[in-house]
């Protein structure tokens, strides 16, 4: 089954092509050619559809994309070209050969594209770097662990080692992760929450009393009003677009607010409908508000202030007095707060016209069922907290939160985020949780915070961190601050990996590394009791099984659950009440702790066999009940601090392509954006491009702005001509993380501010002759 021959070659980004203007639709039949026939060429026919027809199934696997949830009735094609995608991308039959680690040095594999590294295949032996050596080598898995334990015995303190944990990993992973790192005594667990909806989780947890959706799936479909803010479905996740054409289909309506015009904010080409292959598709957006960069909360908060002079006018008829009365509070001091507010400075913070923003609250106002939802456009803002906030503000002045067809909904963006997260995965659980895993498994869990994603880097800097390990994921190249965050890790002792498929992070190593490899969420395991399934959390809360469907490429692999059972073994042995061994043999084992330790999965094991799994408690949406000090909901007052742009320099927004999820890269190609064969792209408006004195096509440098006067440049990108708004400029990720500094974290969350990063744009000091620049190397399908 398994092969040895990944099809990728270097290729010259000066091939880069722009065709055309953006795309003014999503998906169609093209979405359908563009997942399905890499699928095929590289899974083979069967592979292809024994993973494609699972995914999203009652009784197959979850999608290891992102976390949409999934209908009551499901079609048989119940994924999409990004889910299919990342399905190809881990259940290749492509393998790494033992031979490539004697082939390849750790200097030569720095230079290569995140995308060539991931098309190499599937990592299927334990790999290790000895201090002082360049090369990995490949060992057995008992000399693999035996080291990871020696070196974690070996620290001063448990304070010196910092685990990180991906949204991809299953609930059972995820506990077990949490119990080995605070049995061991730290709780420096980041994790990909800290970089992407942290600031959701803050924003919520303060005004509703969780950071969570209150919203089901079929809130969307029932919803008169839908605003979605900084978010792309059609490329992040498109499953989202049928439940905006089902609102649509049902009398609704839909506000895009977005600093670019995406193609899966204006129409939808349903595949599996007739309208959706031969005719026009659905029209989404009714009214797309272009926002300048960091303008949200501006808007948001002008939205507001015309609901309360609607209800000045009309007394009585436009708040929910009995909601507001019952259930909240702050009313008074947001209402006075917000009558202050300069209409000057609003229309100067969003670029936005008076008659746009009078617009969207008319449409506020006659809605009964709104669902305000947003993405990484908004978290990742330096104001990201307090505009989320102003989310929940206009939400809660007409009863919007508790009703169906009503709610906020912030979309995570990766599998089971949500999931881990509920499982203990954070750097600051509350006591209550620590309370009951202590007296479930005999110990007394460490109650100091722990490091998150950005402490962690600033901690090994400063040689506080020494060890480091990740069950999943590619931190390396998804943290801000890129040449700062290389540096402080290769200043650590060890650097572990639990991983599918090579990426950078196994390539800025600390001075000894391991790369572990594990099971895909597709495949099959099998421990000693027999098949086994993992669970993961959607984004509305629904938690449910998941299957693996498809052979292991090797069967050297360890599942997650088991490899973290055989550390805990190893490391933590019998200083705690955890069966380890019994762990790796039957998952339910770990399931009957979580549904003891986890408020809301009490009988986990049955309530996980039932169709479609079990909704978890959300007071909100359940019964408008807020678990915050006082018991209401908090309408909070936020001082509006318009994100200033001095002359000369430009707003920057980092983004994925089409090709891409998170930092994985599946192509070179944007076609939604128009770009085919790169990368290296610097989207900006016509009139920026000319009043700099530059033209449509020319290689520029890319300079960082920051007070700390540190050099951060991309050089030799290409300018491309886009409807960006004035002064806004456009790159994608993770290039352009070199380009944001560590320190420049959204206020409150520590999340890296991604979305307003101060950038100057000057002509190319020396365009790239060649793809021997490694600024400029980049690779493709043969």
């Amino acid at each position: 089954m398994a092969r040895k021959e990944p099809r990728v070659k270097e290729v010259n980004e000066s091939d880069i092509e722009v065709k055309g203007e953006p795309k003014e639709w999503a998906a169609g039949l093209p979405a359908v050619y563009h997942s399905m026939k890499p699928a095929i060429e590289h899974m083979g026919l069967a592979r292809a559809l024994g993973t494609t027809f699972r995914m999203n199934q009652k009784h197959g696997f979850d999608c290891p994309s992102c976390a949409w949830p999934d209908p009551k009735d499901r079609s048989p094609f119940e994924y999409c070209e990004e889910g299919v995608k990342a399905v190809t991308w881990e259940a290749t039959p492509v393998v790494i050969s033992s031979d490539f680690w004697a082939e390849h040095s750790l200097t030569d594999l720095r230079g290569r594209s995140e995308y060539w590294l991931g098309m190499q295949g599937r990592l299927t032996e334990p790999l290790y770097k000895p201090a002082g050596e360049d090369h990995y080598r490949p060992v057995g898995w008992d000399e693999a662990l035996g080291i990871v334990a020696d070196r974690l015995k070996a620290l001063d303190s448990p304070h010196e080692a910092a685990f990180y944990t991906s949204g991809r990993t299953s609930n059972e992973a995820a506990f077990l992760y949490q119990l080995f790192v605070r049995a061991y005594g730290t709780n420096n667990l980041p994790d990909c929450s800290n970089m992407c909806h942290e600031s959701s989780g803050w924003a919520m947890g303060q005004t509703i009393g969780i950071g969570k959706a209150t919203v089901t799936y079929d809130d969307f479909g029932q919803a008169d009003l839908i605003i979605l803010m900084g978010q792309n479905p059609g490329t992040n996740h498109p499953r989202m677009l049928t439940a905006l054409e089902l609102c649509k289909r049902n009398g609704g309506n839909i506000v895009a607010v977005n600093p670019l015009p995406e193609a899966g904010l204006k129409r939808y080409k349903n595949p599996q409908k007739a309208r959706g292959i031969a005719g026009k598709g659905t029209e989404l957006a009714d009214q797309f508000l272009q926002i300048r960069l960091g303008g949200d909360m501006a808007l948001l908060q002008a939205i507001s202030k015309r609901v309360f002079e609607a209800e000045d006018k009309n007394p009585g008829t436009v708040l929910d007095h009995e909601f507001l009365e019952e259930h909240c509070e702050g009313l008074a001091d947001l209402k006075e707060h917000l009558l202050l507010l300069d209409d000057e400075e609003v229309l100067e913070a969003t670029g936005l016209r008076a008659e746009e923003i009078d617009e969207l609250a008319e449409r506020y106002l006659r809605a009964e069922k709104v669902i305000i939802t947003w993405a990484m456009g908004i978290t990742q803002q330096k104001k990201g907290v307090a505009t989320i906030k102003e989310i929940i503000n206009l939400l809660l002045l007409r009863g919007n939160i508790g009703k169906p067809g009503a709610g906020a909904a912030p979309i995570r963006g990766h599998s089971n985020v949500q999931g881990d997260r509920t499982m203990g995965i954070w750097e600051q659980m509350p006591g209550t949780f620590l309370d009951a895993l202590g007296k479930e498994f005999n110990f007394d869990p460490p109650r100091d915070h722990g490091a998150d994603a950005v402490e962690t880097f600033l901690r090994m800097q400063d040689g506080r961190i020494k060890f480091f390990m990740a069950l999943g994921g590619n931190l390396i190249s998804a943290i801000s601050d890129t040449q700062f965050a290389e540096a402080a890790m290769q200043k650590t002792d060890m650097t572990v990996q639990m991983s599918i498929k090579l990426n950078r992070s196994h390539l800025v190593t600390g001075k000894e590394a391991l790369i572990l490899p594990v099971l895909g969420r597709t495949e099959i395991d099998v421990q000693e009791t027999g098949r086994q399934f993992v669970s993961v959390e959607d984004t509305v809360c629904v938690v449910h099984a998941s299957h693996g469907g498809v052979e292991p490429v090797s069967k050297n692999l360890l599942s997650e659950p088991a490899l973290v059972a055989r550390l805990g073994a190893l490391v933590i042995g019998d200083r705690i009440d955890a069966d380890w061994a019994g762990f790796e043999k039957d998952y339910d084992l770990i399931r009957d702790h979580i549904s003891r330790v986890v408020e809301g999965c009490e009988d986990y094991n049955e309530r996980i066999r039932h169709e479609g799994g079990f909704v978890l408690p959300n007071g909100p949406r359940d019964s408008r009940s807020f678990h915050t000090p006082t018991g209401k909901a908090v309408l909070t007052v936020n001082d509006l601090e318009a994100v200033q742009r001095p002359e000369g320099t430009l707003l920057l927004q980092s983004m994925r392509s089409h090709d891409q999820w998170n930092t994985t890269i599946y192509g070179h190609n944007d076609r939604y954006r128009g770009i085919k064969g790169g990368r290296h792209v610097l989207f900006m408006n016509s009139g920026d491009i000319e009043e700099l004195g530059l033209a449509d096509g020319q290689y520029i440098d890319i300079h960082g702005v920051h007070h700390d006067g540190a050099e951060r440049v991309l050089r030799n990108f290409r300018v491309v001509s886009y409807p960006t708004p004035k002064g806004c400029v456009a790159a994608y990720y993770p290039e352009a993380n070199v380009l944001v500094p560590l320190d420049h974290v959204a206020e409150g969350s520590n999340t890296p501010v991604s979305k307003t990063v101060l950038v100057r744009v000057e002509p190319a000091a020396q365009q790239a002759a060649g793809p021997e620049d490694k600024m400029r190397r980049e690779t493709a399908p043969v």
